[in-house]
């Protein structure tokens, strides 16, 4: 196991690796009850997305170790699932075993870049401030679910959205948590978000606006209602423009998101050599993969979570914590009776502090260049106005282009961007029909 995995080479122990795993686990934990929240307002089966949940997390993180040995925690990714709930099957109108459909091919597409080492040319092509807006704007979008969840905004007639109830007992449940999962975070304690939503769990059933579980561990939930409903489709009606953009989206966002996430990981661990990761096919194929596993099992996109950051933090330098990580997804299945406790208000605190966390991206625009701010502007303010990541993109990659010829910078522009260009074209003409 000391050889596997390199200890003595990474100047690392069983000890640290250990921790480094516990702390992972503990900084993303809050995915397991998010996630089935989520995906549940689709229509899918809570508990059965729990498990789904808690093994694409175990098999992905699992992969990452065992593959690429790096200390880098994998789960159905946030802004993922929003997108696939909100958008695809809510927004469009999908059915949710299509929208799994959509995953699925989308972590083959994956799989098929990495392999063929198409990769560079997709990163390269796609510009560096389009790929920060994307990420800004879905941090933007989850946090406005967020605050919809807590009942801090709620729908208005006259001005579409307006500040809600503050006094009314769930939504002050939600604020409390908010200010407790902040205070967390600004104090820079290890799985604050965790511990936001457990405290504010215990506050709700203290004031009597959550019911006391009747258990805290019972059997794991049955797969039975996710388990390949990916392919329980009528195919015949399946590949439309439509689902083309939603598998597009969901290839985009999870091949940018976790590289990077891989990049900003092992930078922290010392791992980049000549601004080179060492093993990124591997890693990244451990990603792809789970991603259409995850789709068999019944969840969103699985991706690289930042939050293994803080494993690296607490000395992970190897997949030996990534095996632990993904031990403790596994012990984490006999814990489904905790979904009871954790309600809307309970999860709002994680959606907007998440969302948070993804709007830094902001600051890395260059917003001066309005030729690069209008497209990236686009792409932010869209998804959340529009409740639509999809929609977000489609605009700025379409206003992308023609800013940068107009600007005279037409040659900056990579030719798969033109292209781009035409199939969100055709995607909101799609949608006037």
């Amino acid at each position: 196991m000391d050889r596997y995995f390199g200890f003595k080479e990474h100047g690392t122990t069983y000890r640290k690796e250990s921790v480094a795993g516990l702390t992972t686990f503990l900084s993303m934990a809050y995915i397991l009850f998010v996630n089935p929240q989520i995906l549940g307002d689709a229509g899918m089966d809570v508990g059965a997305v729990f498990t789904a949940t808690a093994l694409a997390a175990a098999i992905g993180t699992l992969l990452m170790g065992l593959l690429a040995n790096y200390p880098i925690a994998l789960a159905p990714g946030m802004g993922l699932n929003a997108f696939f709930a909100y958008s695809v099957v809510i927004g469009m109108g999908i059915e949710w075993q299509v929208a799994l459909f959509g995953v699925f091919i989308s972590g083959i597409l994956f799989i098929i870049l990495t392999v063929s080492k198409i990769r560079e040319i997709i990163i390269n092509a796609i510009p560096a401030e389009m790929k920060y807006a994307a990420g800004a704007g879905i941090g933007l979008f989850i946090a406005f679910i967020g605050l919809k969840n807590a009942g801090i905004v709620v729908p208005s007639e006259a001005t579409a959205v307006e500040l809600g109830h503050i006094l009314n007992g769930p939504t002050m449940l939600a604020v409390f948590g908010l200010v407790v999962t902040v205070i967390f975070m600004v104090r820079g304690v290890t799985g604050g978000i965790f511990y936001g939503m457990v405290l504010t769990a215990l506050a709700g059933i203290i004031v009597g606006l959550i019911d006391v579980p009747e258990r805290l561990v019972g059997s794991v939930p049955s797969l039975a209602p996710t388990f390949g409903q990916a392919f329980q489709i009528d195919f015949s009606s399946v590949f439309t423009i439509q689902l083309l953009i939603v598998i597009l989206t969901f290839l985009f966002v999870d091949f940018f998101d976790t590289a990077g996430t891989l990049y900003a990981v092992a930078n922290q661990a010392g791992f980049i050599k000549d601004n080179k990761l060492p093993r990124s096919g591997r890693a990244l194929l451990a990603d792809s993969s789970v991603t259409s596993i995850g789709a068999i099992l019944g969840t969103s996109t699985t991706t690289a979570y930042i939050e293994s950051s803080s494993g690296v933090a607490a000395g992970g330098r190897t997949g030996f914590a990534s095996v632990v990580t993904a031990g403790l997804f596994l012990v984490s299945l006999f814990f489904s009776p905790l979904l009871a406790v954790i309600t809307p208000q309970v999860t709002a605190a994680a959606l907007i502090v998440v969302g948070v966390l993804m709007a830094s991206a902001l600051g890395l625009i260059d917003w001066k260049k309005l030729e690069i701010a209008v497209p990236a502007f686009l792409t932010v303010v869209a998804m959340p106005l529009t409740y639509s990541i999809a929609t977000g993109i489609a605009l700025g990659f379409i206003f992308y282009p023609i800013t940068m010829l107009v600007k005279g910078r037409g040659k900056d522009v990579h030719p798969i961007m033109y292209v781009l260009f035409f199939v969100f074209l055709a995607y909101f003409v799609f949608l006037t029909e």
